[in-house]
């Protein structure tokens, strides 16, 4: 019996030392490299790669833009009425051409006849204040009269000079000369004039209806400092300077070009690390207006620039990449940074790269093949 109990155990003995030798012999898990493609022969093959070290090109490549037709601040008019009415007359819409002193509306409303009439009324008032006030002055000084009496003369003619003056310019306000203004020239109606050569953007009316000081009736553009305004990513930034030439045409009409010259490059970033750079046009066509989507060509400099072809490069959630080959059947994914297309290649801003060989082809389905390993 004894024998037995001892056999059994060690029969146990023997079975746990195998076991713990084959969980060392399996060893520890060991982590995926999400960066390393391992291909077999027959991988290799399917996949077509091909490898071949970057290539030095001296260019003056074309740097593409985008952005759209602007104006400054100062050229953007909104136009509104001094004094309310109701609208009676305008017939402009957005597009319309118009120029400095033409009349965009008419309004109506009694107020005008209101203040036309205090000022022709303190205008003979003011005559007769006038009058008055020298013949207190005369009086005064033979004392036949009061000084109290002349210097109320003399306050009632002021006080009316400046209330003609208030009058004066509220009527400019409104569109009445003055001077011209008579008794038989009280007009009920406003017209309201363009204070600039320009265009209508926006036509905010509706005839008939109360229009207030608050509210506008028109936007206008003045075309006289139209731009372009591109954005730039800042990679490319120190490629370009202030009166650099550029190139814009329309996507309805690219083969009508425009030439531009950079006048400002910004120094604020947006989200998106772009920066706006402003071109005016050397010959503005008034065909081409606020709000136009525009594309733009800029020549840069001669420089020296290491490419691969574009299908060396491969994009992966917002980078960009190349594969370079390690030991062999592996390839290492490494980051680069791109920069423009010259002559069908792509430049790349990785001077590390220029004594590496690279994979030029099969790069896609090297990254293919790394993301289904890392899904597995």
């Amino acid at each position: 019996m004894r024998k037995s109990v001892i056999f059994v155990l060690g029969l146990f003995f023997l079975w746990a030392c195998n076991a713990n030798s084959e969980k060392n012999e399996e060893g520890p898990q060991q982590q995926v490299d999400e960066t390393l493609a391992v291909l077999n022969e027959e991988q290799i093959s399917n996949a077509n790669i091909v490898t071949a070290q970057p290539t030095w090109l001296v260019s003056s490549p074309l740097l593409r833009l985008n952005g759209l037709i602007d104006v400054p601040p100062k050229n953007r008019i909104s136009v509104s009425v001094p004094m309310g009415g109701y609208l009676k007359s305008a017939d402009l819409l957005p597009g319309a051409r118009v120029r400095k002193g033409q009349v965009l509306a008419t309004l109506e409303d009694q107020q005008y006849i209101q203040l036309q009439q205090q000022y022709l009324e303190g205008k003979n008032r003011l005559v007769f204040l006038e009058k008055e006030f020298l013949r207190q002055q005369e009086l005064s000084k033979t004392q036949a009269a009061s000084q109290k009496m002349a210097q109320q003369a003399e306050a009632d003619y002021q006080s009316q000079r400046i209330a003609n003056k208030s009058l004066y310019e509220r009527l400019k306000m409104v569109g009445v000369d003055p001077d011209k203004l008579a008794l038989e020239h009280i007009s009920r109606t406003m017209t309201v004039r363009s204070p600039i050569n320009g265009f209508v953007s926006q036509a905010n009316m509706t005839l008939g209806k109360y229009v207030s000081p608050t509210d506008v009736l028109f936007e206008l553009v003045d075309p006289s400092d139209i731009h372009l305004n591109l954005k730039v990513f800042e990679k490319d930034l120190e490629r370009l300077q202030i009166g650099q030439r550029i190139q814009a045409f329309t996507n309805n009409d690219p083969g009508t070009l425009y030439n531009c010259k950079v006048i400002l490059i910004g120094k604020d970033f947006s989200p998106e690390r772009t920066v706006e750079l402003h071109a005016h046009f050397e010959k503005y066509d008034p065909d081409l207006v606020p709000g136009t989507y525009m594309n733009a060509e800029v020549r840069l400099k001669d420089h020296r620039a290491l490419t691969l072809p574009e299908d060396a490069v491969v994009s992966y959630q917002g980078q960009t990449y190349v594969f370079v080959p390690q030991l062999k059947g592996q390839y290492r994914m490494l980051p680069v940074t791109v920069g423009s297309l010259i002559e069908g290649r792509i430049e790349v801003l990785n001077p590390e790269l220029a004594d590496k060989t690279v994979v030029v082809q099969g790069a896609y389905a090297l990254l293919m093949y790394l993301k289904n390993k890392s899904e597995d």
